[in-house]
């Protein structure tokens, strides 16, 4: 019997605003063979290509596969639209005070004519349109599709235009329509159309994603158990612990459950902050009541031995330290040696949160007291598992509430809880991703000093050296004048995803770039161009 070869995926549909040559080229090429070929609106010339009148002025959505258009869609601005010229009386159809657009050039290519293209391209449309402050937009929508038109809430006015081959109806959409009816079904194509350089969800291997799919089995069974057990064994040999328990959350539970022991454990402690994450801590320790002293460096440097020995000379009755070892919200990477060795001098003991720093840079928790972990960011799962890493015996206490108890995960083989056994062989499959790559990869490496050093010849700053950040983690100052929120929103209109929603990075003005999980090395290049203009709009760039 012959085996057959299972055929590559094909690439994922992204959906972005047209900026590059060759992408314009092929707009003109799809609109010659959707507009000449197939409608017999224009006609036939000998190279198959078809400017627009108005290709100038028009901003383009389009839908690539790969580097392959396979649909586009045109808005403009500025009048007299199309529609003037074919209803001389436009305005007496539209409601008054309106600022308007008009939509034009719909064109997928027939195989792609499943729903997928046309749903993200009117999404990806709407953003735009809502960030040029358009509030209502005409189309000339083909007779073929009224029905759709009208399902997602465009109102058909005046007489047909075009001619009896290719005959269309005037339409128009209001904003408030829209956000009734139009915006709940362009949300069927979700944010992962975008390429992603988020820390989090992050894009997985393959491997990660069959082992989300499997069956899910009993957290009870010896499926999970025997999982469970080698995921813990997975992660203490990356990591260097002595014990690790998974617990169904965050790693804001984790850094609870992290607190809940030190209140146990008593007696004053240090935290350390030089970040949000770092704040975060405090805030940890605030709301458990603990006692502690806290000590704030600035956003962007290291937490140097100098402040941290100061603090600890101040008071010796000092028991516990607790730090970020990678700061998120700056991509400085903390020094765990020094840490470690400041703490061993004066039996002090070491807590860290190593959410962003596992998976990203190597990370020896010999000695640590307690760290925490994910199973997202840089060890490329899915979110949902945190990981408490421990170095000494915990016993279960009957002071703490059940789910943040660790004693109770520490005392039994499974999980004491329900548990998804999914996200656990995802975790697991992950994790031995890693192990099998090397921590940080060469390629990530190569990546992230090459995105560095090609923004910082575009004129951005990065906000701290490389020898002191996570390649992971890369974060980028924008100019004076240039709104983070703005320029984060322009890139996802180009295709791409990159930190910029939290509240710490808009009021800084900062975007990240962040390298974890299984992201898209052949895009880094694209997505550096899209930088190279943060004061244009995306009508004008296209």
């Amino acid at each position: 019997m012959t085996k057959l070869t299972p055929l590559p995926a094909p690439p994922a549909l992204r959906f972005k605003i047209a900026t590059e040559p060759a992408e314009l080229e092929a707009i003109r090429r799809l609109n010659y063979r959707t507009f000449v070929d197939e409608i017999p609106q224009h006609s036939p010339n000998g190279d198959g290509v078809l400017v627009d009148r108005f290709d100038a002025e028009n901003t383009y959505v389009i839908c690539l596969q790969g580097k392959q258009l396979v649909g586009m869609v045109a808005v403009r601005g500025k009048r007299p639209f199309s529609l003037d010229e074919k209803l001389p009386d436009l305005d007496s159809h539209l409601p008054p005070g309106r600022s308007l657009c008009e939509v034009r050039l719909l064109a997928v290519e027939p195989e792609h004519r499943t729903g997928a293209v046309f749903v993200g391209l009117t999404r990806c449309l709407a953003q735009h349109c809502l960030r040029q402050g358009y509030d209502l937009a005409l189309i000339s929508g083909t007779v073929r599709q009224l029905k759709l038109y009208k399902h997602i809430g465009f109102v058909p006015f005046g007489p047909l235009v075009g001619n009896a081959d290719a005959p269309y109806q005037p339409m128009y959409l209001t904003l408030e329509t829209f956000r009734e009816k139009g915006d709940a079904f362009v949300q069927r194509v979700p944010e992962s159309t975008l390429i992603s350089y988020l820390p989090g969800p992050v894009e997985m291997d393959s491997a990660v994603r069959r082992a989300m799919r499997m069956v899910p089995v009993s957290h009870r069974g010896v499926p999970f158990l025997s999982e469970l057990a080698e995921a813990r064994r997975a992660l203490c040999a990356l990591t260097g612990a002595r014990r690790v328990q998974l617990l169904l959350g965050s790693g804001t539970l984790g850094n609870d459950t992290v607190a809940a022991q030190l209140a146990l454990l008593g007696g004053r402690g240090l935290v350390l902050s030089n970040g949000e994450f770092g704040n975060r801590l405090a805030d940890h320790a605030s709301r458990w009541e603990l006692d502690y002293l806290f000590v704030q460096e600035e956003w962007g440097s290291l937490l140097s031995r100098k402040v941290i020995e100061a603090a600890l000379d101040r008071d010796s009755s000092i028991k516990w330290l607790w730090a970020v070892h990678c700061e998120t919200s700056t991509g400085v990477l903390n020094d765990l040696e020094l840490l470690r060795e400041i703490c061993a001098a004066r039996g002090v003991r070491l807590c860290l949160d190593c959410i962003s720093s596992i998976g990203a840079v190597p990370v020896d928790l010999h000695g640590v007291y307690l760290a925490t972990g994910v199973s997202g960011k840089a060890l490329g799962a899915p979110a949902g598992i945190a990981l408490v890493f421990h170095s000494h015996e915990i016993r279960p206490s009957d002071t703490l509430p059940r789910y943040l108890d660790l004693g109770l995960y520490a005392q039994t083989e499974g999980s004491p809880f329900t548990h998804s056994s999914n996200l656990l062989r995802a975790l697991h499959a992950a994790v031995v991703r890693i192990g099998r790559m090397g921590i940080p990869s060469a390629a990530v490496m190569e990546d992230a000093a090459w995105v560095r050093n090609e923004l910082r010849s575009h004129g951005f700053s990065i906000l701290a050296d490389d020898d002191v950040t996570s390649p992971a983690v890369t974060t980028v100052v924008l100019p004076r004048g240039v709104s983070a929120e703005a320029f984060g929103a322009r890139l996802e209109d180009e295709g791409f995803a990159v930190s910029y929603r939290s509240e710490y990075l808009q009021t800084r003005n900062w975007v990240q770039i962040c390298l974890m999980g299984s992201y898209r090395r052949d895009c880094l290049r694209s997505l550096v161009a899209a930088f190279s203009n943060p004061g244009t709009s995306s009508a004008a760039a296209s």
